[in-house]
């Protein structure tokens, strides 16, 4: 077992991989500004792929998403039951 916080895993790749659609989003974003127009705004650029980014974040990574609510939740649940348990153990 490892000594991270269960959940973490899942964290991460879901992290990670909505690190990877912003930039796959910004380099697509971008290279299509510079084929219509001779120079970027990078802002702009940010700022679409960031939108661009949010929107196929919620269709392509729900799996992971969820992989993630629900390891957060069964976390939860568990401190909910010890938190219960020391609480009848002082009564």
């Amino acid at each position: 077992m490892s000594n991270y916080p269960e959940g973490v895993k899942e964290f991460w790749v879901y992290t990670g991989l909505r690190a990877l659609l912003f930039l796959g989003s910004f380099a697509l974003v971008l290279a299509v500004w510079l084929l219509v127009a001779d120079t970027a705004e990078l802002f702009f650029v940010a700022i679409i792929a960031l939108v661009l980014s949010g929107i196929g974040s919620y269709f392509l990574l729900s799996a992971p998403r969820q992989a993630f609510a629900r390891r957060v939740e069964q976390r939860a649940e568990s401190a909910k039951i010890r938190f219960e348990e020391r609480k009848a153990r002082e009564d």
